[in-house]
C-alpha cells in the first residue's frame, strides 16, 4: 500500500477590493503627467523667455495697430453721434492714437500672451486641472470678448446720451478727444473684467473653496457687491451706466452659479 498524500490547500484571505478602482483613479487624477525636475534659475530662465515672446507680440500688434489707428478711432467714434471732437493741445490727438494703438494692440496679443502661460504653468498642472484649463481659458476669452461688445453698444451709448442731453440746452457739444477716449477705452476693458465673474466661480467651485448652495446664500452680499463694482468701474457718474453693468454683473453671476451646479459642485 502506498501512503495517501495528504494534498496542502492555501487558502488566501479575501481582499477587499471595494472603493479600490476609485482611490486608484483619483490618484491618476492627481499625478503630474511627464514630471520633469526643474530647478530655480531653470524655472526663471523660462518665464524670462515666455515674458520675451510675449512683449514682443505685443510691440508687433501695437505697430499694426498704430498703422490702422485712425479706422479704430472712427470705430470707437460712432457711440458719440453729433458730437464734435477737439483737439486742445499740441500733439493731443498723436498721444491719443498711440494709446489707442496701445489698447488695441494688447487687446489682439492676449491669446498669444494666454498660450504663453498656459505653457509655462502646464508642466506643474494635474491631469484634473489639465482638463479644466481648456474650458477656462474658452471661457473666459468669450466672456472677456462678451464684455466688449456689451460695453460698446449698451454701457457707452447710455452714459454718452445720459450726458448729452443732460446738457443739450446749456452747452454745445464740444469735448476733448483725449478725455473721450480715456473714458471709453476705461469702461470697455473694465466692463471685459467684470464680465470674468462666471469664470472665478468655476474655478473657486473646482478648487473646493466655494459651493453652489454657498454662492445661493450670499444673494444679499452678491447685490451690494455689483451695485459698488458697477460705481468704481464705470468712469461716469451717470446712474443708468452703473445700473446696466450691476445688472449685466448679476446676470452673470447667477448664470456663473447654474453653471457650477451643472459641473456637479
Amino acid at each position: 500500500m502506498t501512503p495517501s498524500k495528504e494534498v496542502d490547500t492555501i487558502q488566501t484571505p479575501e481582499i477587499e477590493t471595494e472603493g479600490y478602482g476609485n482611490s486608484d483613479i483619483d490618484s491618476l487624477e492627481d499625478e503630474l503627467p511627464g514630471e520633469v525636475e526643474m530647478s530655480l534659475f531653470d524655472h526663471l530662465e523660462e518665464l524670462r523667455q515666455r515674458i520675451f515672446y510675449s512683449l514682443i507680440a505685443v510691440a508687433v500688434s501695437v505697430v499694426g495697430c498704430f498703422f490702422a489707428v485712425k479706422r479704430i478711432v472712427q470705430l470707437l467714434e460712432v457711440p458719440a453721434q453729433g458730437v464734435k471732437f477737439l483737439q486742445l493741445a499740441p500733439g493731443e490727438y498723436f498721444f491719443v492714437s498711440v494709446k489707442v494703438a496701445g489698447y488695441s494692440g494688447l487687446l489682439l496679443s492676449t491669446p498669444f500672451i494666454l498660450y504663453q502661460i498656459i505653457l509655462f504653468v502646464l508642466p506643474g498642472l494635474t491631469r484634473r486641472e489639465r482638463r479644466l484649463l481648456g474650458p477656462v481659458v474658452l471661457g473666459s476669452s468669450v466672456l472677456f470678448v462678451g464684455g466688449l461688445v456689451f460695453a460698446y453698444l449698451l454701457l457707452i451709448p447710455a452714459a454718452l446720451n445720459f450726458f448729452i442731453s443732460y446738457g443739450a440746452d446749456v452747452v454745445e457739444q464740444l469735448w476733448s478727444i483725449d478725455k473721450y477716449f480715456e473714458f471709453v477705452l476705461l469702461l470697455l476693458f473694465s466692463t471685459g473684467l467684470a464680465f470674468q465673474v462666471p469664470i472665478i466661480q468655476l474655478l473657486l467651485a473646482n478648487l473646493g473653496i466655494v459651493s453652489s448652495e454657498r454662492m445661493v446664500s450670499g444673494w444679499r452680499f452678491v447685490i451690494m457687491a455689483a451695485v459698488v463694482l458697477g460705481a468704481v468701474l464705470t468712469p461716469s457718474t451717470d446712474p443708468l451706466t452703473q445700473s446696466l453693468l450691476a445688472g449685466a454683473v448679476l446676470t452673470l453671476y447667477f448664470g456663473g452659479i447654474a453653471l457650477v451646479k451643472l459641473t456637479g459642485k
